[in-house]
C-alpha cells in the first residue's frame, strides 16, 4: 500500500488549520488516515506548526511520500535532513554520534534564526502599532481644531445675530412709539370757512321764478 504525508483540512470557511496526517494514497484529502502526526496553523504569524518528530521521521523513512506543502514543513522542522545524515549513515560516510551532533547542531542554528525572525517581527509589529496610535493622535488633534474653529465660528456667527436681534428690536420699538404717537393724538375737526358757508347757501336756496 503507497502511503503520503498530507494535510487534512479543518475549521471554517477562511479561517483553515490543518492536521498533518499519513494516509493511503487513494484515499479522498479529508477521508480516513492512517496516523496523525501533527498540525498546522497557516493563520498565525509566524505559522504554528506542531510535529512528532519521531513519528513524522519513521514514516519518511519507511517510504511515506510526503506532499509539496508538508516536505517544506518537514524541512522547516529538520525531518528531511535527518533523513539525508541517515542516508549518510547507511552508507557509512559517518557514524550516528556524528550525525546526533549535527542535528544538535541545526536545531541551535534553526532556533536562533526563528527567535531573530520573531523578534523582528514583533519588533515590526510594535513599531506599526507605535505609528498607529500616532496618527491617531494626530487625526484626533486635527478633529479638535476643527471642531474648536467650528465653535469660533458659531460663537461669531451668534453674536452677528443677537446684534441684528437687538436692532431689529430697537427698530420694533420706534416703530410701536411711532403708531401709539399717532393713536394717541387728538383728532382736530375742522371749522368751514366763510366762503365754504356761502357756496353751500348758494347751493341750496331755491331758484327765483
Amino acid at each position: 500500500m503507497a502511503t503520503r504525508i498530507r494535510l487534512q483540512r479543518h475549521g471554517r470557511s477562511k479561517r483553515p488549520y490543518y492536521y498533518v496526517v499519513v494516509a493511503d494514497s487513494r484515499a479522498r484529502r479529508d477521508g480516513k488516515f492512517i496516523d496523525r502526526i501533527g498540525d498546522y496553523n497557516p493563520l498565525t504569524v509566524p505559522a504554528t506548526i506542531n510535529i512528532d518528530f519521531d513519528k513524522a521521521f519513521e514514516w519518511v523513512m519507511s517510504g511515506a511520500e510526503p506532499s509539496d506543502t508538508v516536505k517544506r514543513i518537514l524541512s522547516y522542522k529538520g525531518v528531511m535532513y535527518k533523513k539525508h545524515l541517515a542516508r549518510g549513515v547507511r552508507k557509512g560516510a559517518m557514524t550516528a554520534e556524528e550525525m546526533e551532533a549535527k542535528m544538535l547542531e541545526w536545531f541551535e542554528y534553526k532556533s536562533n534564526k526563528i527567535a531573530t525572525r520573531v523578534e523582528k517581527l514583533t519588533a515590526d509589529k510594535d513599531a506599526k502599532k507605535s505609528q498607529r496610535m500616532a496618527d491617531e493622535v494626530k487625526k484626533r488633534e486635527a478633529y479638535a481644531e476643527k471642531l474648536a474653529a467650528a465653535e469660533t465660528v458659531t460663537e461669531e456667527a451668534n453674536e452677528v445675530v443677537e446684534e441684528v436681534a437687538a436692532d431689529v428690536a430697537v427698530e420694533e420699538v420706534v416703530a410701536d412709539a411711532a403708531v401709539e404717537e399717532v393713536m394717541d393724538a387728538p383728532v382736530v375737526e375742522e371749522t368751514p370757512t366763510e366762503e365754504a358757508t356761502a357756496e353751500t347757501t348758494e347751493e341750496t336756496a331755491p331758484e327765483a321764478e
